[in-house]
């Protein structure tokens, strides 16, 4: 039997975004400080590469065994998926002696909706 527990998928509509747009409203000093880790947790080139194999993964999750090919040893991997989740960017579970990796459902939203009005 199985102690696994699947997690939940949330319509992107039901998501709501951490702030408002940029060009709708002045962040808050919480809310920047919130923003600014995920977006610069985002700018290193590998984690990006990480964060994007995870969101894309087929079943929304992924395991470290099939992202960890990103042009870097394994420890600096692991590095890496640690700033992410610092960061807030992503949520993990380990799973007998790996780990499993998915984005934080309201991420996506918050980021997008944060940058989507300013893109207008």
């Amino acid at each position: 039997m199985s102690n696994v527990n699947a997690l939940p998928l949330l319509e992107p509509e039901a998501v709501a975004p951490c702030c408002p747009p940029l060009t709708a409203a002045a962040l808050s000093e919480d809310d920047s400080v919130r923003m600014a880790a995920m977006f610069k947790a985002l700018g290193d080139p590998v984690r990006l590469r990480l964060f994007s194999r995870v969101a894309s993964h087929e079943g929304g999750e992924a395991c470290v065994c099939d992202i960890q090919d990103v042009g870097v040893s394994q420890p600096t991997v692991s590095h890496h998926l640690k700033k992410l989740r610092e960061a807030g960017l992503l949520t993990s579970e380990r799973r007998g002696t790996w780990v499993y990796y998915r984005v934080e459902p309201s991420v996506l939203a918050a980021m997008a909706g944060l940058l989507g009005a300013a893109a207008r």
